[in-house]
């Protein structure tokens, strides 16, 4: 898969394409299944397959300090999208310029002139161009003109069981937020059809794991990461050293302020099992499968390992482990 930053310079004799549009943040099922419709009607066209999305999130750019929550790095997103089959993942640089072009000047400058389109597929709630004037109907239209064919595609989304008073759910990057703000991990995972990973790097902690006889890999994580909601979870570490191939380790994780020892500072902290190493500097990722229990403050650090005994053991249990 090509990855393209910008589209300044597109290869010699680029010709048609069929191109998606979003942000596609967590690439979830309904992105899934927007993206395998793309490559599909770009193989029977016989041309590339392009997946366009933007940087920074648009919200950051046309509203400070309302970014959402992040589900994917950029990179994450990229390798997802990878899978999927596409030709082409191209990241457009959204600029306060970009948020200020019409939806027909959008069309024509980056779906027309740079990309030149041959069929543009989007979820039916797409919106574009400045003040978000651009809908499904206008794309079409603008279709006809400039040349191309448009689709909006049907939302995914599955229904409830009945105890939990039946209706549906429309899969979306907002719904997979709430989850994990919740510490719902295992509605999250339904919906992104994997568990939700959240990555960083391992920093230095104040060394209390160790104290108690749980050592932890504390990790850094990038600033707008969707960090589920404080309690302890069953994950899998997840870490590539140079040259060897992805390795899955289990772990138990905490997430919050450790209000057994009056923390001020929300941390994210995974004890990994049958392991005894100092992870250290290592970019890793947590892959989170369910969880354990919320954050309890304990009288005595004797029954908070009492209680870490536990979760170790539940982590087990849920991971398939003996």
């Amino acid at each position: 898969m090509q990855r393209w930053r910008g589209l300044a310079d597109l290869p010699g004799g680029w010709g048609r394409c069929v191109v998606t549009i979003g942000v596609f943040d967590g690439v979830h099922r309904g992105h899934q299944a927007l993206i395998r419709r793309t490559v599909e009607t770009a193989r029977q066209r016989g041309v590339p397959s392009v997946v366009l999305t933007f940087d920074p999130h648009p919200s950051e750019v046309i509203r400070p300090g309302s970014h959402p929550a992040q589900l994917t790095t950029l990179r994450r997103k990229a390798d997802l999208i990878e899978e999927l089959g596409v030709d082409v993942f191209a990241v457009l640089p959204f600029t306060a310029e970009l948020s200020r072009l019409s939806p027909e000047d959008f069309v024509h400058e980056v779906l027309v002139d740079k990309l030149h389109a041959a069929v543009v597929i989007v979820g039916e709630n797409f919106t574009f161009g400045h003040k978000a004037a651009g809908d499904v109907e206008l794309l079409r239209t603008l279709g006809r003109r400039f040349g191309f064919v448009a689709h909006g595609a049907s939302l995914q989304g599955r229904s409830l069981p009945d105890e939990q008073d039946g209706g549906e759910i429309t899969f979306s990057s907002t719904y997979v937020r709430s989850c994990i703000d919740a510490g719902d991990v295992a509605a999250a995972a339904d919906a992104l059809g994997r568990p939700h990973r959240l990555e960083g790097i391992v920093v230095r902690g104040e060394g209390r794991g160790h104290d108690l006889g749980y050592p932890t890999a504390n990790l850094s994580t990038p600033r707008f990461a969707a960090v589920p909601a404080d309690g302890v979870y069953s994950c899998w570490f997840v870490r590539a050293l140079p040259g060897k191939p992805e390795e899955r380790l289990p772990a138990a994780v905490s997430v919050g302020s450790n209000p057994t020892f009056s923390g001020r500072e929300r941390t994210v902290e995974a004890f990994v099992l049958d392991v005894d190493e100092d992870f250290y500097g290592q970019h890793v990722a947590l892959d989170f499968v369910a969880r354990l229990r919320g954050q309890v403050r304990f009288a005595t650090p004797e029954e908070l390992v009492a209680q870490i005994d536990d979760d170790v053991a539940r982590t087990r249990s849920v991971l398939g482990l003996p």
